[in-house]
């Protein structure tokens, strides 16, 4: 049995959606509740288990320290020891906000954390538990969530464009928007993979081709769904958020498709399957 813990995230929709067996809500298993997670191991004893479940409001983090970290640190640390003690395989999602996004080469995994933001360094204190648990993990670095559920730039892009005519988009971070239907694919994958091969644990990266700035993701919606609405560029500057936001979002994702043998999907071809569904 594969078990997923969240349940109206994308990626734990898009889990539900491709076959997962369990998908636990906050109310079955709360990331706030000490002891909540490690008593759903005992409960139902999956054979893997996928945690797409986060505290994910980037900005919000920065007022809410305490609550990013208890969900994205310390419970995660419970999880991830109760999967080492029962002998589950733990797929973990994290993020390339626990880098700082200097430079404009991809981020290998095994380049050196350094995040910005409180959100970065609670996903990044969730890693070094998952590593220090002892148990079989693989903690997933993704990017840029869409889908067509939730809450996610292509669906405010589709939105606001066709509520206006014209919008300003920052163009200076670049990385790739990566689908949840991807994501999830991937993971239930990897879980299936460690099942037979614990040595395959480790850090991965996750992310669609090619890179893109969030205003030529913008442009590609607008295209795909034949809105009218004109994209001017502009620096992260000149938006500025509570939290600050990675320049450099571009993840080196050679050593997941070497293990595991995914190749990374075109954000392009999952634009048009997200509008297309949405239109």
């Amino acid at each position: 049995m594969i078990l997923v813990f969240g349940h109206s995230g994308q990626v734990a929709t898009d889990l539900a959606l491709q076959g997962a067996d369990l998908c636990l809500s906050r109310a079955q298993a709360d990331f706030e509740m000490p002891g909540a997670l490690a008593a759903a191991i005992a409960e139902h004893r999956p054979d893997a288990v996928i945690n797409a479940a986060a505290y994910t409001a980037v900005d919000r983090a920065e007022q809410e320290p305490d609550r990013a970290f208890r969900i994205n640190a310390d419970a995660v640390k419970e999880l991830a020891q109760a999967c080492a003690s029962a002998g589950t395989p733990l797929v973990h999602l994290s993020t390339d906000y626990v880098f700082d996004g200097s430079g404009d080469t991809p981020w290998q995994v095994t380049d050196t954390p350094a995040p910005l933001n409180v959100y970065g360094r609670s996903k990044l204190a969730g890693e070094e538990a998952v590593r220090a648990a002892g148990g079989t993990y693989a903690i997933v670095r993704t990017s840029w969530v869409v889908s067509t559920h939730g809450s996610n730039f292509v669906k405010t892009m589709l939105r606001l464009g066709a509520e206006r005519d014209a919008l300003s988009v920052v163009a200076d971070q670049i990385g790739a928007p990566t689908c949840a239907h991807d994501i999830a694919a991937a993971c239930l994958k990897i879980a299936a993979q460690l099942q037979a091969d614990p040595s395959k644990s480790g850090t991965y990266h996750y992310q669609s081709q090619p890179f893109v700035s969030w205003a030529d993701v913008a442009r590609a919606v607008f295209a795909q769904a034949n809105l009218s609405c004109t994209v001017t560029d502009i620096p992260s500057a000149d938006y500025p958020t509570p939290a600050q936001r990675p320049l450099n979002s571009r993840l080196a994702c050679n050593t997941t498709t070497e293990r595991f043998g995914l190749d990374m999907p075109d954000w392009r071809t999952g634009v048009r399957r997200i509008v297309g569904a949405l239109d």
